[in-house]
């Protein structure tokens, strides 16, 4: 099997480009605002993590059967990167919400308190990435997008 013919990596890829590039429009039909460097984040809809994994378990599942073992890794693999993009990522970037607002409002009690903030304090505004995870409605759809490419992918190659 060439690189060119691997099913499996081409669907995982597809569904990680097109998930990325589908988040601008949903994001300007919810928010009505154009942000092009979602295309380059991680978190929001739908989740390119579960898109990715979701195509591999599909399409290996179709090539190789449902009691391959090549089907039980990618499963395994797909729960931990759903699990952990809905667990673990999502609470780092609500933490990183909550540590910004208190960098935020520290500066602003700096400033009003010396008149001007700091040198030193300058280099404590730095925002740190708040979309890290998703919701589960973000990994549901990114699954549903990973399913659908890897049926598609498997229809056409």
């Amino acid at each position: 099997m060439s690189i060119f013919t691997n099913t499996p990596l081409i669907a995982s890829i597809i569904a990680i480009v097109f998930a990325q590039v589908v988040k601008v429009p949903i994001h300007i039909l919810v928010y009505r605002r154009f942000n092009v460097g979602l295309m380059f984040s991680t978190g929001g809809m739908p989740s390119s993590h579960s898109a990715a994994v979701t195509a591999l378990m599909t399409t290996l599942a179709i090539e190789y059967g449902l009691d391959s073992p090549y089907f039980a890794i990618a499963v395994v693999f797909g729960i931990i990167v759903m699990f952990d993009a809905t667990g673990v990522r999502r609470q780092a970037g609500e933490q990183a919400v909550v540590l910004n607002k208190l960098v935020t409002d520290f500066q602003d009690f700096v400033e009003h308190a010396k008149g001007l903030a700091a040198p030193e304090q300058e280099e404590k505004t730095k925002h740190l990435k708040e979309l890290l995870g998703h919701k589960p409605m973000e990994v549901f759809f990114g699954a549903l997008t990973g399913v659908a490419i890897g049926f598609i992918l498997e229809i056409f190659m």
